[in-house]
């Protein structure tokens, strides 16, 4: 058996909102400006972090989701990602409390990650209306299981030397740990949320002025070589296979992905995939072009369209020729975000927006989400897409609603688990167009990258004989 030695490290927290992403953000341009090699992971289904941390690392960064993606996808996935050896890191953020997740041995939560990856944890701790008591706090952390191996905490948000001195004492002398870090109250070191997570990179100005100052906090406040000691920690790992994405094949057709402030939420390794399966992208924005440029199927993501309605909507051009395409059976595969572009029309914020009209829906948002978390799908008949009894695992997130429709669909999928388009259905289905409010990642779906370019092949030699 082959070992690899892969220096790694998670971030997490009890509780979201505790400040485990400003500290990874930290963390990621420190070592990066000391120029080392640091690779990046998100724990869970989340599109945001991994583009923060991307600006922050200076490299791409994944996703880890035991539950979406399987346990053997997860540890091949990492060691894909991260370069092995002693000059690199790997830095894992969690996601929402250590112990959160949907099963009840907690294997699906961050805490069943770490244990997965064998790998060191910090737990960074909101301080605030707490004393002593926070080392009942850590301890439940270290109780629960599966049982990650805590190494450290990085006290935030703490008022005074006499807070953080009251609140570090306990927690050494009660739960066995060094505090790592103290990083005092600052209303202006907090990133903006949208809904239930981070407004994206593209939304915000001054985005490089945060992780910069992020940087700097943690530089200042937290132990980096006692932090940089616990990368290397981490136990030898059994070497898994490599290349399960991104190889270099010829391209075969051409696939346009919309790419711009409004459809930002992919994947990297579904990108790769397509890559890998023949696929030359065509990023497209959706702000600036007038029409679609020589394609032969599009892509298009998730993201928050509903920020920018007033520019997509005046946009007829763009708007006309991606209807035009589809009817003239074109591929496309829309997710969440692109399921509302290709809708009748959108009410946001009291003002309705016309938009490209193929699928007989409207669109209405409401306060609170319609739609957050795990879907369980069943397809119920054979498509272009799809075979009858596939069981797809996949996640959404979305405040938009489908009103009654405006006239027939088809749907894909049984919603087994989820919300779907109509708590029951989800996957609209015309011509060749798939539309869904599930987010799908490819390494959970292997057999959909070689479908969505077999389709654009097809459609590129004259052979539209997908056609529902």
């Amino acid at each position: 058996m082959d070992l690899v030695k892969v220096p790694r490290l998670m971030i997490s927290a009890p509780h979201k909102s505790a400040g485990k992403t400003t500290v990874t953000l930290g963390m990621l341009r420190y070592f990066s400006d000391q120029g080392v090699v640091v690779s990046s992971f998100k724990k869970g289904p989340d599109y945001i972090d991994p583009e923060w941390h991307r600006l922050a690392s200076r490299a791409v960064s994944s996703n880890l989701d035991p539950w979406l993606m399987g346990k053997e996808a997860c540890l091949d996935l990492f060691q894909e990602k991260s370069v092995a050896g002693d000059t690199s890191l790997a830095l894992i953020e969690g996601n929402h409390g250590l112990h959160d997740g949907l099963s009840l041995d907690g294997s699906d939560s961050s805490a069943g990650l770490a244990r997965m990856l064998e790998t060191p944890v910090v737990l960074v701790v909101d301080s605030r209306k707490m004393n002593r008591g926070i080392a009942a706090l850590v301890l439940g952390m270290q109780a629960m299981s599966p049982r990650a191996d805590i190494r450290g905490v990085i006290l935030n948000q703490v008022k005074s030397v006499r807070h953080q001195e009251k609140q570090k004492r306990a927690i050494e002398h009660y739960c066995g740990v060094p505090v790592l870090g103290v990083i005092p109250h600052d209303p202006e070191l907090l990133l903006a949320e949208r809904h239930l997570g981070l407004t994206t990179v593209a939304e915000t100005a001054e985005a490089e002025k945060f992780i910069q100052g992020a940087a700097e906090r943690v530089e200042r406040y937290c132990d980096m070589k006692a932090l940089l000691a616990l990368f290397h920690e981490a136990p030898l790992m059994e070497a898994r296979r490599r290349g399960i994405v991104g190889k270099q094949v010829a391209a075969r057709a051409r696939i346009g992905v919309f790419k711009d402030a409004a459809f930002c939420f992919y994947y990297p390794e579904n990108l790769d995939a397509l890559r890998s399966n023949g696929a030359e992208l065509v990023f497209i924005n959706s702000f600036q072009e007038r029409s679609l440029p020589d394609v032969d199927a599009l892509y298009l993501g998730g993201g928050f369209p509903e920020s920018f309605f007033e520019v997509l909507s005046s946009n007829k051009g763009l708007l006309d020729d991606v209807r035009e395409k589809i009817e003239g059976d074109m591929p496309v595969y829309a997710e969440c975000g692109g399921l509302i572009y290709l809708c009748q029309k959108a009410t946001y914020g009291g003002k309705s927006y016309p938009l490209a009209g193929v699928l007989p829906f409207e669109i209405s948002f409401g306060q609170t989400p319609a739609g957050h978390g795990y879907l369980d799908l069943k397809s119920r008949e054979n498509s272009p897409w799809f075979r009858k009894g596939d069981c797809i695992k996949a996640h959404e997130f979305h405040y938009s609603r489908v009103l009654q429709p405006v006239g027939f669909c088809s749907f894909q999928f049984d919603v087994m688990r989820g919300k779907g388009i109509t708590g029951k259905s989800d996957g609209a289905l015309y011509r060749n167009l798939f539309a869904s409010f599930a987010h799908l990642h490819a390494l959970a779906n292997p057999l959909w990258a070689e479908t969505f370019v077999s389709l654009a092949c097809a459609y590129r030699s004259g052979d539209h004989t997908y056609r529902l």
